[in-house]
């Protein structure tokens, strides 16, 4: 279906693909040269909210490119032209609050709740990597049953359990640095564990004053309404399993095996998309059917993100 809207110009990006006929990501750009303010930008997502949604669900990833979109005060304010509610990060990996509800970004996966839309803004572009590569998650799901049906289906039935380990104070030296008062917004064990509960974790102190987090047993597959049926791949096994502070398994403790962990990281290498970030880009990721992780760069690289239910 050609997409034409009034307030938006259709383009393209390099790295975009057709995936079952969608275009990933679609590419909105100013109408014309003098409608490329913020203001202008706000005032058609305001008015064109609902026909936005359609398209983020339609294509999964929507791309605005070519808006005069500076700080995060801009991208806050556009993140609010939609009214969606905040989701607060609770999870391991360090995150910096910048402005309001702007958060810099990592890939670190939220705890508990998932947000619906996760969304991007590049501040300063890297002078080489750093993309944000997109996977659709249905395809990861129908290329892992036709190589490995049994497994997938017995990993469904029986369910996941993660784990990780966190210290008491944050290591901003790793990715998983965060540390357990950190996490959880309290230095009082009682309280972790009870703030840990209410998350549906199990906490294990650790001797060191460290903590190991237990959560499960959530399923490798979900369905989502709206989203043509797709069995979506919706977990974090290949980036939890057999790592140093985490671990992804079954929920019965048995391991899942090595080759089914590795092939799974392959496909979704392979069925990624990504491109190459411009100042001023803001990204839409429809994360109830995508997923998402970044690519090492050189610097300076300063990319900020929303979650949202």
């Amino acid at each position: 279906m050609e997409i034409s809207y009034k307030d938006f110009k259709v383009g393209k990006c390099e790295g975009q693909k057709v995936v079952d006929g969608e275009t990933m990501p679609l590419v909105l750009q100013p109408p014309e040269p003098n409608k490329s303010d913020t203001e202008s930008l706000i005032s058609a997502l305001k008015q064109n909210k609902h026909w936005f949604e359609q398209m983020l669900i339609k294509n999964s990833a929507v791309l605005l490119r070519g808006f005069d979109v500076k700080n995060a005060e801009d991208f806050n304010d556009i993140i609010e032209a939609f009214g969606w509610d905040d989701i607060r990060y609770v999870g391991p990996a360090p995150r910096t609050h910048v402005y309001k509800r702007i958060w810099t970004a990592n890939e670190g996966p939220p705890i508990k709740e998932s947000p619906k839309k996760v969304v991007f803004f590049c501040e300063i572009p890297p002078p080489e990597g750093g993309q944000t590569p997109f996977v659709p998650s249905f395809r990861v799901t129908e290329r892992m049953l036709e190589e490995f049906p049994e497994a997938v289906e017995e990993v469904e039935a029986k369910g996941l359990k993660y784990t990780f380990t966190a210290l008491s104070k944050d290591d901003t030296s790793s990715m998983r640095g965060r540390g357990w008062e950190g996490v959880f917004g309290t230095s009082d064990k009682a309280e972790a564990e009870r703030r840990a509960k209410a998350l549906g974790m199990d906490l294990e102190w650790l001797p060191n004053g460290g903590v190991k987090t237990i959560l499960g047993p959530p399923s490798l597959t979900k369905v989502f309404d709206g989203r043509k049926g797709r069995r979506m791949w919706f977990n974090t096994v290949v980036g939890m399993h057999g790592k140093e502070s985490s671990s992804a398994m079954l929920a019965d403790g048995t391991e899942i095996p090595e080759n089914f962990v590795k092939r799974c990281g392959q496909i979704i290498e392979e069925e990624s998309i990504q491109f190459k970030w411009e100042k001023g880009d803001v990204l839409f990721l429809d994360n109830m059917a995508l997923l998402h992780g970044r690519r090492p760069s050189l610097p300076p690289r300063k990319v900020l993100v929303a979650i949202c239910k």
